[in-house]
């Protein structure tokens, strides 16, 4: 079974992210954001296209609603477009029924607008964890096919640090469900984490690029689950009252994206996530059983 790598978006508007749960933002910001959320996705739409590659959207369900022609666009190029929750609200701020009904919301309002069914799920901010590995059995009996939302590091908002780095069966108290864990780095008994994000901003390129190749060195399936953000690729937005640290972390690198996304296009081929979740199960290869 060969190596595969995914690139992955997760589409939410800026004034979502973690870092900035709690600012008061007014409804003009809020709309600004907006434009400037499809504007940025449908320029990774474009570059995406010039290579030729392939990508799942996990999408905040809100968007298929106020955004609707750019989720059908996404649809309509062959991309995947998976959930990312119905607001953007981690894991951690429900209990098994109102995830459940969050679950559904988000489902139910892309596949209205794709005609297509969602199967892949993305937690926000990475937040299927230990304290809320109950997550397992709800995505699983909401019609999931697999999950990106465990992470194998150590990080103070998110991580399951032992958990396996490679595609494997996250299980739950009654039910599991296909993991395929963001790409990590090993480096002695540490995982580092070189998927996308604040990594692809501030460390070099070769540093993703190392990463990718130990996956592809390892026994299949061997997957490069990379992950960015629309508002990544948008230096020009105007910036989020956070505090210095978390400033620090949001912005730096944003100029960098747009290039470092084309280079690694241009040197790599991508999968849809969906397809390689899909190709693992059909080929019969046993995988991992990772209690939660």
């Amino acid at each position: 079974m060969r190596p595969f790598h995914i690139a992955s978006f997760d589409v939410e508007e800026h004034y979502r992210i973690e870092a900035a749960a709690g600012l008061a933002v007014s409804v003009e910001v809020r709309a600004e954001y907006g434009r400037r959320m499809e504007a940025a996705t449908r320029r990774l739409l474009d570059q995406l296209h010039a290579a030729g590659a392939k990508a799942s959207f996990y999408i905040v369900g809100e968007i298929a609603r106020t955004h609707p022609g750019l989720v059908r666009d996404l649809h309509a190029a062959g991309h995947e477009v998976g959930s990312h929750s119905w607001d953007h609200r981690r894991v951690h701020r429900f209990t098994p029924e109102t995830f459940r009904d969050d679950l559904l919301a988000s489902k139910h309002a892309l596949e209205d607008v794709t005609g297509a069914p969602v199967v892949g799920f993305r937690a926000p901010t990475f937040s299927v964890v230990r304290e809320t590995a109950w997550a397992v059995d709800v995505l699983a009996g909401c019609g999931f096919e697999y999950d990106s939302s465990v992470f194998p590091v150590r990080h103070d908002r998110y991580g399951v640090p032992d958990a396996p780095r490679q595609p494997f069966w996250a299980v739950g108290r009654s039910r599991e469900i296909l993991e395929l864990p963001p790409l990590t780095y090993r480096v002695g008994r540490f995982n580092l984490p070189v998927a996308g994000g604040g990594y692809f901003r501030l460390f070099p390129l070769g540093v993703m690029r190392a990463g990718m190749r130990q996956m592809a060195a390892a026994p299949a399936p061997a997957v490069s689950m990379l992950y960015f953000h629309p508002w990544e690729f948008d230096p020009g937005q105007p910036r989020l009252p956070l505090k210095r640290l978390s400033a620090w972390r949001t912005y730096v690198g944003t100029h960098k994206t747009t290039g470092r996304l084309r280079a690694l296009l241009r040197g790599n081929e991508f999968a849809r996530a969906v397809d390689v979740a899909r190709a693992i199960r059909e080929s019969g290869v046993e995988l991992p059983r990772f209690q939660m």
